[in-house]
């Protein structure tokens, strides 16, 4: 196999990668807002039957590559990957969560295969996700298939950064916990939608001094009051003029992580962490976790790159 299609099916977003199979390399992308919210919203909308779902939300995909396709010929023999939300109950079609623990090779995972057959104009794996009582994710399985070298004996956590962030433990080569934080959510609803979106804005991003030094307050206070008092501080900063709304956008984001990261003081003071995410989350979380005193054993990998290693791994076996 010389190339396959990457899809990442997230919640608000859709990613499609055509992937160099010979050394992962990414050779065109397409990023659309057709998450599965708002396709699972159009289907409901069309009125069709159920057996039909999962040609609806293939059309979609097949317009997609279409749009892939106007800068470069991909043959239909090109296999499809597809990891995060699409085997979900809103998905294309539902699949059972792999209960934990799991391997971190991913040979283990509950993995559909659908053949080219019309309608289906490729064929298609799809990747489910994994659960424990209490707690589940989709999508980051892959992630963690893709950050593992090969055989490893030790005790390390992964966090996986974003709108429902995870932190995944992994033991001897199995992965034997994990927790979600709604920090990326939150921080969504606090500085959009909330009284304190007027005291918040992004300005010119991570980097500048005042920013970053706003954020170790963030963190800082995070270890000193409960978030819900904490938060209304955002608000406070402004009206008294203690930071800029730029500086505030930092204090609210060291805050919320800080709350999400304050876990792992007891439990993960000597333990190997890795963050994998984009450049901007690392760099934040990394931030945090060296405030916290937990910057030691830390390492960083990026998030687009160890999806593309975890469904190559993951396909490769498909086909034994």
């Amino acid at each position: 196999m010389e190339k396959f299609l990457s899809c990442d099916w997230g919640s608000s977003t859709f990613r499609l990668r055509l992937v160099d199979a010979t050394n992962l390399v990414t050779i065109e992308e397409e990023i659309n807002p057709g998450g599965i919210l708002s396709v699972h919203k159009l289907w409901i909308q069309s009125g069709r039957d159920e057996k039909d779902r999962l040609f609806f939300y293939q059309d979609f995909i097949e317009d997609r590559i279409t749009e892939l396709g106007q800068k470069l010929y991909i043959p239909q023999e090109v296999t499809l990957v597809i990891s995060g939300m699409a085997s979900s109950a809103i998905g294309m079609l539902e699949l059972p969560y792999k209960e934990l623990p799991l391997c971190t090779d991913g040979s283990d995972l509950l993995v559909k295969t659908i053949e080219a057959n019309d309608p289906i104009k490729r064929k298609t794996v799809i990747i489910s996700g994994v659960k424990i009582t209490g707690d589940v994710m989709r999508g980051e399985e892959t992630l963690l298939v893709g950050c593992m070298p090969g055989k490893e004996k030790t005790d390390r956590l992964f966090i996986f950064p974003g709108t429902h962030s995870k932190h995944v433990r992994v033991i001897n080569e199995q992965v034997t916990d994990l927790k979600t934080y709604m920090t990326g959510e939150f921080f969504e609803l606090l500085s959009r939608k909330s009284i304190l979106s007027n005291s918040v804005d992004e300005g010119k991003g991570w980097g500048y001094a005042k920013n970053e030094q706003a954020f170790e307050h963030g963190v800082m206070h995070s270890l000193e009051s409960n978030i819900l008092h904490a938060s209304f501080r955002v608000r406070t900063n402004d009206l008294f003029s203690k930071f800029s709304k730029e500086q505030n956008y930092y204090y609210l984001s060291g805050l919320l992580i800080g709350t999400e990261l304050n876990d792992l003081k007891d439990d993960f003071s000597s333990c190997q962490i890795t963050i994998v995410g984009n450049q901007i989350l690392n760099t934040c979380y990394e931030a945090a976790l060296n405030f916290l005193n937990l910057s030691n054993f830390v390492s960083t990998q990026d998030a687009d790159e160890a999806l593309v290693r975890g469904q190559w791994k993951i396909l490769s076996q498909q086909k034994n």
